[in-house]
Order: structure tokens, then C-alpha cells, then sequence
């Protein structure tokens, strides 16, 4: 058996009648920029996170970068964010000319650990980039708290967690913003790129919204270095044919989760750490990661047996050759370093049957008791 990390020809194929012919509707209004596709979902994906203010922007990372300008974050200051995570986060970060601050993350649920943010804050110290990787919230009870208590902007890196929430709150309540991205790997995915901020702050939303077009208001009127990152008017009609869905393709991955737990749990007690939904959490699982040792001989037995896995993420961002100069070395953050080496992420989507799962847990068994 054949089974793939992700496929979305099934769900094109459902989608198909409808989505060719909003594309059609676009083609032929030769409203390509900015147009009624864009502010509808912008509307939608902000009441969905609980907010008042969509941005669409180029992609998720883009997001972050403007967020963090709109925030006034600039050269001589320092954002704090977990090391353990897609380059995205650190790289925004630099591109708005601050310095990426590393604080180790949680052993449980691979977030960014509250308990360590304190004692990184310095004078310098302007916004916190929480990450909730693979779909769960960080502790955005707790980062709220010590971000009042500092005045500092928060930007939910929440990528991979459009749909959670947690004790009720959406992703971009607890933060001054939080930002989305639209690649077509992830839950709520594009046919290209596309990325969004949601904020309830309506300053920060007319910084974000002048930023993305060069920083001009009006049109030919410069007042801020900007640039030129817009959701495009055919990503976001092909995204509100798919958003009603939502919902539905996060409580399959859920079920695909739970498939995934049970099993393991029955059958490798002791080899294979399952995630873990901290109580409160509504984990939207765009990744299923599990940890386990001699994870790279998994991976190489897995691919032999025809099962896709990947590897979020093999080197955190303080080990990154780009990153060399702001001094940090292997073991500075034991609990990222670990995890780099033992994640591993399982085939995940909506679609995915279960006897795809009974195969991939039957191959990972098979690997132990080897």
C-alpha cells in the first residue's frame, strides 16, 4: 500500500463543479486585485477568529512581517519566539531588522514554554511571537498575562492553527494580531499562495492594510515603507468555496487523530509518545507528530514500506547557519534540540481512510518488534 503525507485530489474533485466556475466569475469580472472575493473573506475569516479586522496579504509569511511593522517593531529591537518551528517566524522577525529572541518550548505540545519568557525580556524586548505548531494553541492565557505585564505586541503565529482554540478563545483573541497562512498544504489551503492577519485593534488593521500596498494612502501617496504583498482576488474565490468546510475537514482530522492515538497507544505503550491535547485546547491537527527514538531509521523503514512521514522540523532556528551571528549553539534549548530529533509527522488529511492508518501503524509496529 501507497499511502501519501497529504492528497488533495479528492477534495478538488469535490470541489471541482464550483471552484471552476468562481474562477470563471473572476476571469471574466477582470477584477484580479482587491476585489469582492478578497473583502468577503477577509469579513468571514475575522468573524471566525472572534475579531473585527481581516487583512489578506501575498502568504503567511508576509503575515507575520507586517504585523510586526504595523506593530512598529524595527532595528534595535528584539521579539521573543520559539526556536522550534518553521523558518517563517525567525525570518520575519530579521526581515523587519530586530533581532530573533529563542525561549524553549513545551515537551508535551512542542509550544513555546510561558514559564521561560520572563527571564529573555529585556528593555529591548518589543513583541512575542507565540507559534501554535501543528495546530494546537500556546498557552495564550499565560503569554497574555506576562505581555500586559511588559507592554508587549503578541503575534500569534497561527499558521497552522486556523480552527483552534482554546477555553473558548479563537486564535487572534488573547494577541494584538494573529496571522494565517493559506499554502495549499494546510487546513484551509489556496491553489498558490496566500496568507491573512486578523487583529480586533482597528489602528493596527489600517497599518497592516496601507503596508501591504507599498504603504500608500491614498493611491501614489507614500507614507510608510511598504510592499507589495495582496491576497489575489482568484486565491481568495477558490478559498471561499472551501472555507464552509472548515469545520468539517477539522473534526475528521481530529477522528483521523484519535484513530491514530488509539492504536499506538494499544499496541506500542513505552516506544511511541502520541500528542497530547492540553485540557482546555480544541487541536485542529494540521500535523499528527509523534516522538519517538531512532526516528530516522523509522522514517527510512516507513518510506521502504510505501508510507510518506515528515520531519517538522529536523534543525531549530538558533542551530540555522543564517542565524550564526546571534551566538546560539546545539544545547542552549535542550527540549528543541530533542525534539528536532525525535518528531515525526504521519500522513494527515480529511481524507485519509482508515485502512491507510492501519497500514501506517502496522509498519511502525512491524519496525519495533524488528
Amino acid at each position: 500500500m501507497k499511502v501519501p503525507m497529504l492528497d488533495l485530489s479528492e477534495q478538488y474533485q469535490d470541489l471541482k463543479p464550483r471552484v471552476l466556475e468562481v474562477l470563471d466569475e473572476v476571469m471574466s469580472s477582470s477584477r484580479f486585485i482587491l476585489g469582492d472575493n478578497v473583502k468577503k473573506l477577509e469579513e468571514d475569516v475575522a468573524k471566525y477568529s472572534s475579531v473585527d479586522y481581516g487583512i489578506g496579504c501575498g502568504n503567511g509569511s508576509d503575515a507575520i512581517h507586517i504585523a510586526l511593522q504595523a506593530l512598529e517593531v524595527g532595528p534595535g529591537d528584539e521579539v521573543i519566539t520559539t526556536p522550534f518551528t518553521f523558518f517563517a517566524t525567525g525570518g520575519a522577525i530579521a526581515r523587519a531588522g530586530a533581532k530573533p529572541v529563542f525561549v524553549d518550548i513545551d515537551p508535551i505540545t512542542f509550544n513555546i514554554d510561558p514559564n521561560k519568557i520572563e527571564e529573555a525580556i529585556t528593555e529591548k524586548t518589543k513583541a512575542i511571537i507565540p507559534v501554535h505548531l501543528y495546530g494546537q494553541m500556546a498557552d495564550m492565557e499565560e503569554i497574555s498575562k506576562i505581555a500586559n505585564k511588559h507592554n508587549l505586541g503578541v503575534v500569534e503565529d497561527a499558521a497552522q492553527a486556523i480552527g483552534a482554540k482554546q477555553n473558548g478563545k479563537s486564535v487572534g483573541e488573547l494577541g494584538s494580531a494573529a496571522t494565517y497562512s493559506f499554502f495549499p498544504t494546510k487546513n484551509l489551503g489556496a491553489y498558490g499562495d496566500g496568507g491573512m492577519i486578523v487583529t480586533n485593534h482597528e489602528d493596527l488593521a489600517e497599518k497592516c492594510r496601507v503596508i501591504r500596498v507599498h504603504g500608500s494612502k491614498p493611491k501614489y501617496y507614500h507614507h510608510v515603507l511598504g510592499y507589495n504583498s495582496r491576497l489575489d482576488e482568484l486565491q481568495a474565490a477558490v478559498l471561499n468555496v472551501k472555507f464552509p468546510h472548515l469545520d468539517k475537514w477539522s473534526e475528521l482530522r481530529r477522528e483521523k487523530a484519535d484513530n491514530y492515538s488509539r492504536m499506538l497507544n494499544e499496541q506500542l505503550e513505552g516506544f511511541v509518545q502520541t500528542p497530547v491535547e492540553k485540557d482546555g485546547n480544541y487541536h485542529v491537527f494540521h500535523q499528527y507528530t509523534i516522538r519517538v527514538e531512532r526516528r530516522d531509521e523509522l522514517q527510512q523503514y516507513l518510506k521502504e514500506q510505501g508510507v510518506a512521514s515528515m520531519i517538522y522540523y529536523p534543525l531549530p532556528l538558533h542551530v540555522q547557519p543564517v542565524f550564526a551571528e546571534l551566538g546560539y549553539k546545539k544545547g542552549d534549548f535542550p527540549i528543541s534540540d530533542q525534539a528536532a530529533e525525535e518528531a515525526l509527522s504521519l500522513p494527515m488529511f480529511p481524507e485519509l481512510k482508515i485502512e491507510q492508518q492501519e497500514y501506517v501503524v502496522s509498519k511502525i509496529v512491524e519496525f519495533f518488534k524488528k
